[in-house]
């Protein structure tokens, strides 16, 4: 029922092998390698790729990986005891050897019976427990059993004396009880005479006002006394008066456009689309590759590269920190779960209060836990040392992209081939994507590109407006005179309401016919949970097949992220109807210049979706791009 076992060193070299079937199980490993194994992704020990589903269990002692391949449909529970077993015994019998690592990859590994026998072993147990059913737990395994009938009887009397206890008011005994009153004789007081119905003269008097005064129309004069006992009456909702509101008669007086003089209008629109000095000031800097991030704690990246020495002394002085709990464990030891628990805890709510999402935190925990576990320390070497190192690679690995995203040489490339190099911009309402369009626009304008912006956000209001904003400061930065005549900048709009896939493809085709370089396209903000909005833009990048498809996130988020990037991934794979669905190719992460040092939305964000984050928004201003530091970032992340 396997299709395949393999054991191999994690260098990449396979010591033995059971192959079950003829398909070629190579694609399936190398894939685990690649996303799980050196992405740090090793907290959760299965893997699904094509039709197979892979489990995997790491010695850290030995550094061997011990993967199992079956078929997806299938439901094997013995599964997870059949990998444990087959780690021990390989360890136990070939303990020597793997201690010795010149004679690891020379040894010839005889193991082929033992796994045939092991393997019969498990399935044959494995189909009784299925046959004879689920079986019912005896009486001294419930939990009634371990209760006694005398701590039964006497919680339950105990409990009813306590509430009888309650109920019942408590007697005084030592003090005396009060006197009984003593009643004084009054003069008794004359009764009201009554008549026959059994009304006095004072209600009879009442009713006969009440009777005249509705016969005659007019309202009973109220008493001073009775108004006192009145309650007040409530007031009406007031209509709120706003200064300067008035209706259409009053737009005249409203309309301040018309009072200036002359060209002083066109004067002032000019003024606001004018860069000032600072800007002018920028121009010729951003050539070539963008800067990386720079943080307050890239500075102190030589105290946090200490040796070991200095670092147990220093957890040791201070008392507290994130891995000053292992202080008391020495080296020379296999590490165990139980050891790094309590580390591990502390870590994940450090990782928390850095703004890591909490899923995130728990799986990169338990990535670092399974790296860890059964690991064999050094006398020299502390384990808080260890530790912090560990998750230093764990999380450098995370935030190093899979593949480098250079868009530089793929705008070349696409120039040389005669057409535009095309990127989308998608995100939540309100993250920066029309000013980061911008900026990125700057960018590529500084390198020599010619750059088409698409207004494809035709239901936010001002939208357009403000793409014509920027289009004409880049041409005022980058006037044409610069650039042999040539206007390095142009806006496709259409104006609103209109299909934003297809202005998108009329501005591709425009770009390829007036010879544009890049095509930034532009897209309505929109939340992961609206529907028709996530089936307009998952059309869009189905119908013009960008060549790049960009989100923009904010740093500030934490939980959140996760949920925008899984569900904007799940709605474009949803509403392709393709078998290979565009997804996000990379992330924009805004807004960096005011989180501090909780950077922790990085993280999350490369965790989700496995893409790198190819631009950081650090300002308001052209200039304000930057490439991600990943040791920076790891530096502000582990600072307590």
């Amino acid at each position: 029922m396997l299709d395949f076992f393999s054991i191999f060193s994690k260098g990449g070299i396979v010591l033995w092998y059971f192959q079950g079937t003829s398909q070629l199980f190579t694609p399936s490993i190398n894939a685990l390698i690649k996303s799980v194994i050196l992405q740090e992704r090793s907290g959760n020990n299965s893997f699904t790729h094509d039709a197979l589903t892979l489990k995997y269990k790491l010695d850290n002692e030995f550094e061997l990986v011990f993967v199992v391949g079956y078929q997806k449909i299938l439901q094997l529970s013995y599964i997870d005891k059949f990998l444990t077993d087959i780690q021990l015994e390989f360890r136990n019998r070939y303990k020597n050897v793997l201690q010795n690592k010149a004679n690891v990859l020379v040894y010839g590994y005889d193991f082929d019976e033992t796994f045939n026998k092991m393997l019969k072993s498990c399935e044959e147990e494995s189909r009784k427990e299925a046959q004879a059913g689920r079986k019912m737990r005896t009486f001294g395994e419930s939990e009634k059993s371990k209760k006694t009938v005398d701590s039964m009887i006497v919680n339950k009397k105990e409990d009813k004396k306590g509430k009888g206890k309650e109920n019942k008011p408590v007697k005084n005994v030592g003090a005396k009880e009060p006197a009984p009153p003593v009643e004084v004789p009054t003069k008794p007081q004359p009764e009201p005479a009554v008549n026959g119905d059994g009304l006095d003269e004072e209600t009879i008097r009442r009713n006969r006002e009440k009777m005249f005064a509705s016969m005659s129309g007019k309202k009973k004069p109220s008493s001073p006394v009775a108004k006192k006992m009145e309650p007040p009456k409530k007031k009406g909702k007031q209509a709120t008066k706003w200064d300067l509101n008035g209706t259409t008669k009053d737009m005249s007086s409203l309309d301040f456009s018309s009072k200036l003089e002359g060209g002083k209008e066109a004067a002032i629109n000019a003024q606001n689309e004018t860069p000032s000095m600072e800007e002018r000031a920028c121009v010729g800097k951003m050539k070539g590759g963008l800067e990386d991030i720079l943080t307050q704690y890239e500075d102190e990246e030589d105290d946090y590269e200490e040796t070991p020495t200095k670092t147990s002394s220093s957890s040791g002085s201070s008392g507290g920190g994130m891995f000053s709990m292992f202080k008391n464990l020495v080296g020379s030891k296999a590490l165990t779960a139980d050891d790094l628990q309590p580390a591990l805890d502390k870590m994940r709510d450090h990782l928390i209060a850095k703004n890591v999402a909490g899923d995130i935190a728990v799986k990169l925990c338990d990535s670092v836990g399974a790296k860890l576990e059964g690991k064999v320390l050094g006398t020299f070497t502390t384990i808080a040392t260890t530790v912090k190192k560990t998750l230093e690679e764990a999380c450098v690995q995370l935030l190093v992209p899979k593949r480098r995203i250079d868009i530089l040489r793929d705008a070349m490339e696409a120039k040389q081939k005669n057409r535009p190099f095309v990127i989308t911009f998608c995100g939540v309402n309100g993250v920066g994507k029309s000013t980061n369009l911008a900026k990125i626009c700057f960018w590529l304008v500084e390198n020599g590109f010619r750059v088409l912006i698409a207004a494809c956000d035709t239901f936010r209001a001002g939208a357009v407006e403000q793409l014509r904003t920027h289009t004409r400061k880049l041409n005022a930065l980058h006037p044409p005179e610069a650039h042999n005549g040539q206007t390095m900048v142009h806006l496709y709009e259409k104006g609103y309401g209109k299909d934003a896939a297809g202005i998108a493809l009329e501005a591709i085709n425009y770009a390829r016919d007036c010879r544009h370089d890049v095509v930034l396209v532009d897209t309505a903000g929109r939340m992961q949970d609206n529907e028709p909005l996530m089936k307009a833009l998952s059309k869009l990048i189905k119908v013009n097949q960008p060549d790049l498809v960009l989100f923009v996130g904010e740093a500030l988020v934490g939980n959140e992220a996760v949920d925008q990037l899984t569900k904007f991934n799940q709605a474009l794979a949803d509403h392709s109807n393709m078998t290979n669905p565009r997804l996000i190719d990379g992330i924009i992460l805004t807004k960096f210049d005011t989180i501090d040092d909780k950077v922790g939305a990085a993280i999350s964000m490369t965790y989700i979706t496995g893409q790198p984050i190819v631009f950081v928004g650090t300002g308001q201003t052209y200039t304000d791009l930057r490439n991600l530091n990943a040791k920076a970032v790891v530096n502000a992340l582990l600072k307590a």
